[in-house]
């Protein structure tokens, strides 16, 4: 269930540590050998890249340690915030139409969970077609391109150049929903039902615990976060290219949780995990992209690491049949 161990010391040898080593090992060498790495720049720059996805990888997080998934999130993050700024371009007020997109991430983040919880649908399948639906319906019926700005002067935009410290807002949104996310699932009665469920849904249901109704609300959660990563990202950017469904960007979010140590058997794993995951995937893109490799082979060296992570997560969490019989991943 809850990840053991400690960080040091006896039985130390498992994937979360090895992650560990090897972000620093990464990070070490870089320091040395590439010109401008170690710089306090650089260093925010490495954080501020690792906000957004980090805070996709604890949505994602959630639903993986509950042995499920969610392949929605990358759409749900760009088509809700494209459809909100197209929706304040056409004229409504900015109340009603956040009102609207929220009701409207809040309500698939419910039918994914309801159709894979009630309906009994693998959850591979389910957030699958209601990413496909979500992009195809926004994208012909909403929005007129596939990038839309955000409006000047709006709140959105301020947001982007909001800094603590000469620290971008959006590094202390991600660890405020990190921190977040570890009291929920670490000291509260619900959080700890994630565990239970995602190491035994039949156990769990046969305990009386509402297993179903966590289910909903794991996918309801993963649904919030890639909203608030839009919005983000928005405001980084001051537009939302909706493009970046097409783009890489779900397996990066897979590729923190799972090779942070985040087991996809369910059960295993928490925000730490999840951390450690995305310092190790921030250095070496940021390596990677002071070295100038071309982003195709970048997207080799990130999917070979994947495979690489899955593989390990195999052998060290071997799937149940109870988890073969959910199909869920």
């Amino acid at each position: 269930m809850v990840a053991k161990g400690r960080l040091f010391g006896p039985g130390a040898f498992n994937q979360e540590r090895i992650v560990l080593a090897t972000a620093i090992a990464i990070f070490a060498v870089a320091s040395f050998a590439l010109p401008g790495f170690f710089t306090a720049e650089n260093i925010v720059t490495i954080v501020r890249s690792v906000s957004v996805l980090g805070i996709l990888s604890l949505g994602m997080a959630v639903v993986i340690i509950g042995r499920g998934i969610d392949l929605s999130m990358v759409a749900i993050m760009a088509m809700s915030v494209a459809a909100y700024l197209q929706l304040l371009a056409n004229g409504m007020s900015d109340g009603a139409a956040l009102a609207l997109v929220l009701a409207g991430v809040i309500g698939i983040g419910l039918l994914n969970g309801f159709l894979v919880a009630y309906a009994e649908v693998p959850a591979l399948f389910v957030t699958l077609a209601s990413a496909s639906f979500i992009f195809g319906y926004v994208r012909s019926q909403v929005i007129g391109a596939d990038a839309v700005p955000v409006p000047r002067a709006h709140w959105v935009a301020s947001l982007g150049s909001v800094q603590f410290l000469d620290i971008p807002i959006e590094v202390f949104i991600f660890a405020a929903l990190a921190l977040a996310m570890f009291l929920f699932l670490r000291f509260t009665k619900w959080g700890r039902f994630v565990y239970y469920a995602g190491d035994n849904p039949v156990a769990a249901r046969n305990a009386g615990m509402p297993a179903r109704p966590m289910l909903v609300l794991r996918y309801v959660i993963s649904a919030m976060f890639a909203f608030i990563a839009g919005i983000l990202t928005a405001a980084s950017l001051h537009s939302m290219n909706t493009r970046v469904v097409n783009s890489t960007l779900l397996y990066d979010i897979v590729l923190v949780a799972v090779i942070g140590g985040i087991g996809l058997s369910g059960g295993k794993g928490g925000v730490r995990n999840v951390l450690i995951g995305a310092a190790l995937t921030g250095v070496l893109l940021n390596a990677m992209t002071i070295i100038d490799i071309p982003l195709i082979y970048q997207n080799l060296i990130k999917s070979t690491i994947l495979l690489a992570a899955i593989i390990f997560d195999g052998l060290i969490n071997p799937r149940d049949e109870q988890t073969a019989q959910q199909g869920d991943i």
